[in-house]
């Protein structure tokens, strides 16, 4: 049974990770430790790492073997970095720690699970934050918050605890009774906004003010729907509009996710996101014709990048 957390472990100090580690270390900054290797630990140590113009210098703990076990690992790294993270935070795995991944998509909780077991692996993501990160500078209008749940007992004691800690140190969060709707949700609105932003090269203003762009949006989204139904979520169109009045409180030049990654010749998580509805599509013989477009024309972008020196 989950105890009293003191601290939390992060994988990942990209826009999501620094942003929630920074309301830790506001906190206590013995509340937050940053999992590294050496060579980042270097770099971040003498570059800084800032939110809002802030520099923070965190308390970076290399990976290395009979590293004592942590409490609360939360993993925010991108979807192609998974592995990477599963191999930096296993000697911070203990017998109860509470793993939470941060990621887009709906299949990193099963990685984890099928690496560590599923008892204290909770289903989780963030919605709302505007969050957009330049090489090791972070900014954001609207942090957002944790929705996060176990997914068959939403009173455990792990939830508990992770709620109390959350609470305790100031970290928006919040408990649905289904998360693993949630979850779906928030995927069926990360394949409609994310990939038609890259696409487009648009932010959130685009989207707020331009009716084909949102339309373009919402058919993306629409495709996950009866897919979700196949797989035992009830997800329904109305849920997509629940979604436009997060996008109108959004920092109008606030950009999505993957087009930072767009803007900055980063690879993309498209594979989480069309290929995934490409996949389970096949699987339920459901056409999936506008992110079947939209992952070629993803893909075409992130090969097409400007060759850096």
């Amino acid at each position: 049974m989950a105890g009293t957390i003191r601290k939390a472990h992060i994988s990942g100090l990209g826009a999501i990770g620094s942003v929630f580690a920074s309301i830790l270390w506001e906190h206590d900054r013995e509340s937050v430790k940053v999992i590294v290797d050496a060579e980042r630990a270097r770099r971040y140590q003498a570059q800084g790492v800032t939110v809002n113009g802030r520099r923070y210098d965190f308390d970076y703990v290399i990976s290395q073997p009979q590293a004592e076990p942590a409490e609360l690992i939360l993993i925010a790294v991108k979807g192609h970095q998974l592995g990477e993270s599963i191999e930096a935070i296993r000697p911070f795995v203990g017998e109860d720690t509470i793993i939470i991944s941060l990621l887009n998509g709906i299949s990193s909780e099963d990685i984890l699970a099928a690496e560590f077991g599923d008892s204290h692996i909770l289903h989780a993501f963030v919605v709302g934050t505007d969050a957009t990160r330049d090489g090791l500078n972070t900014r954001y209008g609207n942090r957002g918050k944790i929705v996060f749940g176990h997914k068959s007992q939403p009173d455990s004691p792990d939830v508990k605890a992770v709620k109390d800690f959350f609470d305790r140190t100031g970290v928006p969060c919040s408990i649905p009774s289904d998360i693993r709707r949630e979850q779906w949700w928030k995927f069926l609105m990360n394949v409609g906004v994310n990939q038609t932003s890259a696409v487009l090269r648009a932010p959130y203003s685009v989207f707020q003010n331009i009716k084909e762009a949102r339309d373009l949006m919402m058919s993306a989204a629409m495709e996950v729907i009866p897919i979700a139904q196949k797989e035992g979520v009830n997800l329904k169109e109305e849920d997509i509009g629940n979604f436009m009045d997060i996008m109108y409180t959004m920092t109008p030049d606030g950009k999505t996710s993957m087009l930072q990654d767009v803007d900055a010749g980063r690879k993309t998580e498209v594979e989480l996101f069309a290929l995934t509805v490409m996949e389970l599509g096949r699987k339920h013989g459901i056409p999936t014709p506008i992110n079947e477009v939209l992952y070629r024309m993803i893909r075409v972008i992130e090969q097409s990048y400007p060759t850096r020196s």
